[in-house]
């Protein structure tokens, strides 16, 4: 690792979980030097994570975006575990795992117990409060959010999000460690969906009502987005990335959080889950994938 990646004060980082966000920030994280460590519990999951990160530095060298050499470097940086405790070392851990806030407080009291009191814990989380997470670990100043988007090799922003006690410290050494990885780190307040989610749910779920009632099929919803509004892909499209399931979480969350019948989620996407129409990841959403 060269120096110039140690000048946050970082030098592993760990990550939990392998699905597209988390095998998606291994990889940045290693083109930044750091040496990573990508745990799964399921192991298929981690196989099948190691093999996007391939995938992913395969693309970008054939798009002349990084040398062989540099991805060589980068992958061998790259750990994959199957146990938790493989990340009790690590400097920066950053959970990556399904959208349950059950879920990620569990993880959250592992990492706690297990970790160094100097590792900073955050969370991917795209809409759930960083303070509740905080508040089951014995470190609360030194948890913070990440919010990496998708594709994470690609999009450039990270929203940073202070819990109620994050310290000025965790917070210096995460935008520090983000703008390495080539990011831009934008600082926002721990409210349910943060800026992104809370602004672009309801929009997807608006989207997803004009296809439930009829208003036009998903194509022509999708084109008068992209063509009407300059946007790059159509809500129904991107819904179908992100995952239904994510989106119908975010939903739940922000409806929770704030108490507005506004984010109720439409009917079809709850119907969506049940059916297992996840979008891409499930090779059917609003559309159908190969």
């Amino acid at each position: 690792m060269t120096d110039e990646a140690n000048t946050d004060g970082v030098r592993t980082v760990g990550v939990v979980g392998a699905g597209t966000m988390g095998h998606g920030i291994a990889q940045v994280s290693a083109q930044a030097g750091y040496e990573v460590c990508l745990v799964d519990i399921d192991a298929a999951a981690l196989e099948r994570g190691l093999a996007g990160i391939d995938k992913s530095l395969a693309r970008l060298v054939a798009k002349e975006r990084l040398s062989a050499e540099e991805r060589d470097a980068a992958r061998a940086r790259i750990h994959g575990a199957t146990k938790l405790d493989a990340l009790f070392e690590q400097d920066l851990v950053i959970e990556a795992a399904v959208e349950k806030l059950e879920i990620k407080q569990a993880i959250f009291r592992q990492l706690d117990e297990g970790c160094r009191a100097e590792t900073i814990l955050a969370t991917n989380t795209s809409s759930i409060s960083i303070t509740k997470l905080a508040a089951v670990t014995s470190r609360p100043e030194k948890v913070i959010g990440m919010h990496f988007m998708n594709p994470v090799p690609i999009m450039k922003l990270i929203e940073v999000i202070r819990g109620l006690a994050t310290d000025q410290a965790t917070y210096d050494l995460v935008e520090a460690a983000s703008k390495r990885m080539g990011k831009i780190p934008v600082e926002v307040h721990d409210a349910p969906g943060f800026v992104s989610n809370r602004v672009l749910l309801p929009m997807i779920n608006e989207a997803i009502f004009c296809l439930y009632e009829g208003v036009g099929d998903a194509e022509a919803i999708d084109q008068v987005m992209k063509l009407g509004m300059n946007h790059p892909m159509g809500p129904l499209a991107l819904a179908d990335l992100i995952g239904l399931d994510v989106c119908l979480d975010i939903l739940r969350v922000l409806v929770d959080g704030f108490g507005d019948p506004k984010y109720r989620p439409c009917p079809l996407l709850v119907k969506m889950v049940d059916a297992g129409h996840l979008g891409r990841k499930s090779g059917r959403g609003f559309y159908s994938y190969d």
